[in-house]
């Protein structure tokens, strides 16, 4: 399901979060790792992802999916990536708050395996019912309209500012007129 959400929108930064958790769950370290790295590149530097709007309600946050990313990499038995992902991690943590980060890198320092973040169980997109009702096709273009010149001679086809009239140039011919 994972690969047929990220299938249809190649830059959504929590369902590449969420299938990197699914890749732990299931062992397939190098699919979580390079999952973690495209959720944290399509963050786009921006310290949170907040998917309110399309009916998720949940806050992706960059300094979660490297937290994520140093779980992988622990995994992998990268322990010196894992720290310099950790202590990447502490810049993108908001307010100075980095106690939950500071126990990760002392478990790191041991050894330890970290377990990765996931988006709350039971979070799910649900558009509000308002919004899913109201789901018209709007004509953002309008009508075609056809647009055609009251000057009989004129055989111009196309978009232009006026052009100056010439004398006798817009006159009907005498065969027109029959």
């Amino acid at each position: 399901a994972f690969d047929k959400t990220v299938a249809k929108d190649k830059s959504l930064a929590v369902g590449f979060f969420q299938r990197g958790f699914v890749h732990v769950q299931l062992e397939m370290y190098e699919e979580a790792l390079s999952d973690y790295h495209l959720a944290f590149s399509h963050l786009r530097q921006n310290p949170f992802i907040d998917y309110k709007q399309l009916g998720l309600r949940h806050i992706l946050y960059a300094w979660e999916v490297l937290y994520s990313t140093a779980a992988a990499q622990c995994r992998l038995q990268q322990w010196q990536e894992a720290r310099a992902t950790l202590e990447k991690a502490v810049v993108w943590r908001p307010e100075g708050r980095t106690a939950i980060l500071d126990v990760a890198l002392e478990r790191v320092q041991d050894r330890l395996f970290l377990e990765p973040m996931q988006v709350p169980p039971g979070e799910f997109f649900r558009p509000r019912k308002k919004e899913v009702e109201q789901l018209d096709s709007k004509d953002f273009l309008g009508k075609p309209k056809v647009i055609s010149s009251i000057i009989p001679n004129d055989e111009y086809i196309g978009f232009e500012p006026l052009r100056p009239q010439k004398q006798g140039f817009y006159e009907p011919r005498a065969d027109a007129l029959r």
